[in-house]
């Protein structure tokens, strides 16, 4: 069962584009450190509709089960990085699913 973690973010408008950028390659890291941490990607908003409710950026990561992200949230890389990232956020959504089949 493939599961992906996607965290929507609005970094606070104090947060300069050079720390941005560093907060983004130290999200990228994580896969290389927290094994149950199978890909991670990312962009910025490019929607032409208003509906993005302020986010700007879309963190999307992928585990094997709710079991691998329980053991992402809690793994010391993780929650060092955490401590250091949402208090560069002003918004910040969280939503976990598992993906329907393709056609």
């Amino acid at each position: 069962m493939v599961v992906k973690h996607v965290l929507l973010a609005k970094f606070k408008e104090e947060v300069a584009a050079e720390r941005v950028e560093e907060l983004i390659r130290g999200y990228a890291n994580l896969v290389s450190v927290v094994p149950s941490m199978k890909s991670f990607h990312w962009g910025r908003d490019v929607s032409i509709e208003n509906l993005h409710q302020g986010f700007t950026h879309v963190f999307e990561s992928t585990f094997d089960s709710t079991q691998a992200i329980a053991d992402y949230i809690s793994h010391p890389a993780h929650v060092d990085f955490a401590n250091i990232f949402l208090p560069a956020l002003d918004k910040v959504l969280v939503v976990d699913f598992q993906p329907t089949p393709g056609n």
